[in-house]
Formats: structure tokens, sequence, C-alpha cells
């Protein structure tokens, strides 16, 4: 399966090299070889998913009855703006040269939509799954750019944020039992 996924994501790479986020990101090849994204790559996933994590974690607090889940949500909205907040402030101030997408990417749109579409249990089950994975691929995200990142301030940044990521993640897990 591995073999498939890399030789899908190689063939897409060099079919379409100018793409806003690198081929090899988009197809999920960096993450299964372990390869940590280009800076540009990096932020525009590290935004989006703060989006997506603020926008969903607003629609639980309306959505939801689960007093538990509101409380996740309130956190992550919290948590979410901060991380977006510093992110801004590294490429503003010039240290990473990078673009802050204005919106989520297609994958994180659609997920909000058809979270807008459900009530009640439906709505907090599905939304529970959703910050699941969206925390999973968050801390693999920062752990490769944490790790091995190109641009200092970005991975030294990326680094002293994924404990956080994996502390939501392991509260999404939680709510999901």
């Amino acid at each position: 399966m591995k073999t498939v996924l890399v030789l899908a994501g190689l063939a897409v790479m060099l079919a379409s090299p100018v793409l806003a986020q690198s081929a090899a990101e988009k197809t999920g090849v960096n993450s299964v070889m372990g390869v940590a994204p280009k800076t540009e790559d990096f932020v525009t996933e590290a935004a989006a998913s703060d989006m997506f994590e603020i926008e969903s974690s607003k629609l639980a607090l309306v959505q939801s009855q689960d007093p538990a889940t509101k409380t996740f949500a309130q956190q992550m909205i919290t948590d979410h703006t901060k991380t977006s907040e510093e992110l801004k402030a590294l490429v503003s101030g010039g240290k990473v040269k990078a673009t802050i997408p204005t919106a989520m990417s297609s994958a994180q749109q659609s997920m909000l939509d058809d979270l807008k579409k459900l009530k009640g249990d439906d709505f907090t089950k599905q939304y529970h799954s959703d910050q699941e994975d969206a925390h999973e691929d968050a801390v693999d995200l920062f752990k490769r750019y944490g790790e091995e990142g190109e641009n200092a301030d970005l991975k030294a940044w990326a680094a002293k944020t994924r404990p956080a990521l994996e502390h939501h993640l392991m509260m999404a897990k939680d709510m999901n039992k």
C-alpha cells in the first residue's frame, strides 16, 4: 500500500510541479515517508488546520448539547487562535518567507459543511471524530517540521507547539471512547 501511495504521489508530483502546495505534501507522500514539508507547505497546512479547528469548534459551541464537548470546543478556539496569531507573527515579522492562506482546504471545508448539516448526538459524534483526525494530521505535520524543517524559527515554533497538539489529540481520543 505504501509503495502504491509513493508511486502515485511521485507521478502527481512530476506531472504538476507548480501547485500552491507541493504534490508530495498534498498527496500524503511526505507523511508516509516521514519527510518534513517545505516551509510554504507547513505554513499552509498549519494555518488551514487552525481555521478548521476554530470554525468547527465555534459550530460545536452552538450545535452540541454535551457540556464536555463544549468545554473542549472552547479550548480548541482559544488554543488554535493563539497558534494562528503566533504563525502570522512569524510570517509578518519576516522570520518566515511564506503566505498565510485565507481559507481552509477544500477537504476541510467539506468536513465543516457536513458538520453544519448535523444535529444532536450525530453532530457530537462527527465533531469528535473530525477532531481526532485533524489532530492526528496536525501532530504528524508539526512533528515532521519540528524535527527536520528548513526554517530555524519555524522549526522551533513547531517543536514548541507540538506538545499542546498531542494533548488535544489525547483529549479528542478520550471523547471518542
